[in-house]
């Protein structure tokens, strides 16, 4: 089987080429490297260019019959989603819709779609489920829904089969350490609150002490990128085999507030972690915790890091080989 993983010079994007390439796929990567890095591609054939290039779509799809395709290519942060809306609606709509006309007019018809628990807005019970009501509350959120939308009038028109993966917060690192976070700017928790660990950081900013939770920290819902990748791997299988499209949440049903991930940091590095106060950032609910036993059922999703503990314990080797690197930069 050949697949063709957008985005995998990502964190989630290499994690799957990783796990593709371990389950005996060829792939190949195409990435603008924007915010990806080539030398995290580890596995498969790596072609730099733009998803929403329709000539290079054309060339690559010409070229190259694939079985499936993987889409992990977008912006994902909230602030700057409500800062910069178009960004926003032309990286994560219009050229995702240019990927999926490339993909009908050469006949792919399989889609793996990386969506987020953003589509569901501010939560109106303490678990969501995927029938939740969507009401995304940024632009960000409204942009994957826009696609998680379209995707039934491909199947329609075209057969196009598709999974849509809302995760909650994707984290942790490869367990064998050769992947993992590296934004710039970094803007996830876990890796901010690993920085300040290591020194990388002088500090952690905690954003809001005021919010309706025990402890007025934001509280979240964490999954390791290795489960993350095992899901979307059972996701294809799904629809491969004649299995219906649908959409999946990926969330181990566990809620970790700001705070208690600082706890957790300090207690696996053994590091004291300054923070500091900070406001609100808009667009950001104060809680999001997933309800996932439609994917631990339907795709016999099983994670196998679901100890908070041990999904810092990868994110923080991953952080000690950074802060090691810097230094001898």
């Amino acid at each position: 089987m050949h697949v063709l993983v957008v985005g995998g010079a990502g964190y989630i994007g290499s994690h799957m080429v990783k796990r593709l390439a371990r389950a005996g796929c060829r792939v190949t990567t195409l990435d603008d490297l924007s915010t990806g890095h080539a030398d995290a591609v580890v596995a498969g054939a790596f072609v730099r260019g733009d998803v929403g290039d329709g000539a290079l779509l054309a060339d690559l799809f010409s070229r190259t019959s694939f079985d499936a395709v993987f889409h992990f290519a977008s912006r994902i942060q909230v602030g700057e989603s409500v800062a910069q809306p178009a960004l926003y609606y032309e990286v994560n709509v219009a050229r995702t819709l240019r990927l999926l006309k490339a993909m009908t007019e050469h006949g792919v018809r399989h889609f793996i779609f990386s969506s987020s628990a953003a589509v569901y807005g501010a939560p109106a019970t303490a678990f969501i489920e995927e029938s939740h009501p969507k009401s995304p509350i940024n632009p960000y959120g409204r942009t994957k829904l826009m696609i998680e939308q379209a995707l039934p009038d491909f199947e329609a028109a075209h057969g196009m089969k598709y999974a849509c993966l809302r995760y909650f917060n994707a984290a942790g690192a490869d367990p064998e350490g050769q992947l993992g976070e590296r934004h710039d700017p970094e803007t996830h928790l876990i890796p901010l609150v690993l920085m300040a660990a290591s020194g990388r950081s002088p500090e952690f900013t905690v954003y809001g002490r005021d919010y309706d939770t025990p402890d007025g920290t934001c509280v979240r819902d964490y999954v390791h990128v290795s489960d993350l990748c095992d899901a979307h791997w059972l996701a294809l299988q799904r629809i491969m085999q004649g299995g219906e499209s649908g959409c999946f949440n990926l969330g181990s049903g566990m809620g970790y507030s700001v705070a208690e991930i600082v706890r957790a940091a300090t207690r696996v590095s053994g590091r004291r972690i300054r923070t500091i106060e900070g406001s609100r950032r808009a667009g950001d609910p104060g809680r999001l915790v997933a309800a996932s036993a439609l994917a631990r059922r339907e795709l016999d999703w099983q994670p196998a890091y679901e100890d908070i503990d041990c999904i810092i314990e990868h994110a923080w080797r991953w952080e000690q080989a950074l802060a090691m690197a810097s230094c001898q930069g």
